[in-house]
């Protein structure tokens, strides 16, 4: 249950899961079986009801180079040699996008396809695992996550399937995403305190990333609105030409499933993102795939984001398949069908979004558009 994650522009945490007690160090170089370099870490568990976790190890690696294969072993373990690749610090840099995974044979097949195409970094909008209470199956998803997880750094933030709350029984939420799933919340200009929403640049500082959290606090006055206020300002989008963020429950959605469970997160922060002119905000929830146009106050707006739900990653729960008719004019292309969506940011003005369908022998692309960035728009100028 080995993956990565990555912290700054040129580290990397390894988070791994041993069942017995063992070192929390990471050996690692660029050669494979020759490990010249190694970091320790920390070493955590949790109880869950009646379930007790194994020892959840934490170490970062670095200073890395961009660009370079990375062979690395966990708690000394011969027997298992992994690989990373650090990603580019420059464009042109391609991200993977995939919410809602699960773990079903259509997980397996939306894996597959992810992975017979390269990619530098994913990012993942929330619900991981749909453990749904049932710890082991944050073990089993870590397994078969980590071929993928553990070679590429992975990004995500929470769902709703993470919170795992029951009255009197299990009173803190996200007690197993957060043991397992740590992100670089600390790390970075903007640290935000929290590892339910946090931001990252790509790329050099190209792309800025910002994964809010829909399952806490989000109204004004709260201490992520707060915190995304100060992010959002601290960009230079004269060196930062894309600018995009994830959150959970989509904010448009002309499907019939979870209407309307977007909007007092929408309400409280779509002002602050079209402000700072963001170019794309990707959501999951929603078991289907929909492409808006630029959105903003419910209307197309050039100078507001690009809106796709990409939910679509495999999960338990099928897909949802009824929208509401007509289909409205700001949504653009939409199909309830699993897949995963890439993000190639090309160079400093133009990004190609595609949306591959899981077909059986290889990703069909089903919807693609180019999002040009608004940093250069002189119309979008504040």
């Amino acid at each position: 249950d080995v993956h990565v994650s990555a912290v700054g522009p040129d580290k990397m945490r390894v988070t791994w899961i041993t069942d017995d007690d063992a070192p929390a160090m990471v050996d690692y170089g660029t050669a494979s079986g020759q490990y010249p370099f190694s970091a320790t870490g920390t070493t955590a568990d949790y109880s869950y009801l009646m379930y007790h976790s194994g020892n959840i190890h934490d170490a970062v690696v670095g200073p890395l180079k961009p660009s370079t294969t990375y062979y690395y072993r966990c708690s000394s373990d011969p027997s298992r040699e992994f690989s990373f690749r650090t990603p580019p610090s420059g464009l042109p840099f391609t991200f993977v996008i995939a919410g809602d995974l699960g773990q079903t044979e259509w997980t397996n097949s939306t894996l597959q396809h992810i992975a017979a195409a390269d990619y530098d970094m994913l990012l993942l909008p929330g619900d991981l695992s749909y453990a749904d209470l049932d710890q082991p199956r944050w073990d089993s998803y870590g397994r078969l996550v980590e071929p993928l997880a553990s070679a590429r750094p992975w990004m995500v933030t929470e769902g709703n399937h993470e919170v795992e709350k029951i009255p009197l029984l299990e009173r803190h939420p996200f007690k197993a995403y957060n043991a397992r799933w740590r992100m670089p919340y600390d790390a970075g200009a903007s640290p935000s305190g929290s590892n339910l929403y946090y931001s990252f640049d790509a790329a050099g500082g190209a792309v800025h990333v910002i994964m809010l959290g829909s399952y806490t606090d989000y109204d004004a006055g709260t201490a992520q609105h707060t915190w995304l206020q100060g992010d959002l300002a601290g960009v230079d989008r004269g060196k930062t030409p894309f600018v995009v963020a994830l959150v959970h429950a989509p904010w448009y959605n002309s499907n019939k499933a979870h209407q309307g469970e977007g909007d007092g997160m929408r309400d409280a922060m779509e002002a602050l993102l079209y402000g700072a002119r963001v170019d794309a905000v990707f959501a999951g929830h929603v078991h289907a795939y929909e492409r808006f146009a630029r959105v903003y106050g419910d209307k197309e707006d050039q100078c507001g984001p690009v809106y796709v739900t990409i939910g679509d990653g495999g999960n338990r729960e099928g897909l949802a398949e009824k929208y509401i008719e007509p289909q409205p004019k700001t949504s653009v292309f939409r199909e309830a069908s699993f897949g995963h969506g890439r993000l190639q940011v090309v160079n400093v003005t133009h990004a190609l979004w595609t949306w591959h369908r899981n077909d059986d022998d290889e990703p069909v692309v089903a919807d693609q558009t180019w999002i040009t960035s608004l940093a250069p728009n002189p119309a979008c100028k504040k």
